[in-house]
């Protein structure tokens, strides 16, 4: 599919173009995407290296990690969940196959807040995040709450800390995104298609 033009759109304008694609695929195309990121996911030595990893509960047309996370069955999944008092900021919980899921702010599923279930982010190996709209140089576009951002803010001069996977459809590529300081670069965006790697070879 055709990569979306961003000149003349804010980043308002952007997301809404952007949602208004994802949500146009059929349940068909859905389950299909889903079925081959899973493929294309599960096949990086990335993946296969990590032990603990952060997923996300597809929401608003989003590409399912259901078959993903059924596929870790050798590592520690997390799930995001908003913090209850650093607002804007996430945390992340040990998801179980009998995990209790609640509705937050915006109505997305998240796991019931329990102390014990919290992994620091630190601990994760790879992170996969959604979001609205990508570029090859591995610029993001989020929904627009900045919760992603936030929380990646103290490491954005790290030495080390986890591998930054932005999860998408094929239709959701900008051919360049605006980007603000705050915003955070992806190490890699995965597809259905395939694997893009900024500044380096994309990969099938």
């Amino acid at each position: 599919m055709e990569k979306i033009s961003s000149a003349g759109l804010t980043r308002q304008e952007l997301r809404k173009v952007l949602r208004l694609r994802r949500n146009y695929l059929s349940e068909e195309t859905q389950a299909q995407a889903a079925v081959r990121l899973n493929r294309v996911l599960t096949a990086l030595p990335e993946w296969q290296h990590a032990t603990h990893v952060a997923a996300y509960l597809a929401n608003d047309g989003e590409v399912s990690l259901s078959d993903t996370i059924t596929a870790a069955q050798n590592k520690t999944v997390s799930l995001p969940v908003l913090h209850p008092f650093n607002r804007q900021h996430l945390l992340f919980l040990h998801y179980y196959d009998n995990t209790v899921l609640v509705s937050n702010r915006f109505n997305i599923a998240e796991p019931q807040l329990r102390c014990p279930d919290v992994i620091p982010f630190s601990r994760h190996d790879l992170i996969l995040m959604p979001l609205t709209g990508f570029d090859e140089k591995g610029n993001r576009l989020g929904m627009g709450g900045g919760f992603y951002d936030r929380t990646l803010a103290p490491y954005r001069n790290a030495a080390s800390r986890p591998l930054l996977a932005g999860i998408a459809h094929d239709c959701q590529q900008v051919d360049a995104l605006p980007v603000e300081p705050w915003d955070f670069p992806l190490d890699l965006i995965i597809t259905p298609s395939g694997v893009i790697r900024p500044d380096k070879t994309n990969c099938p």
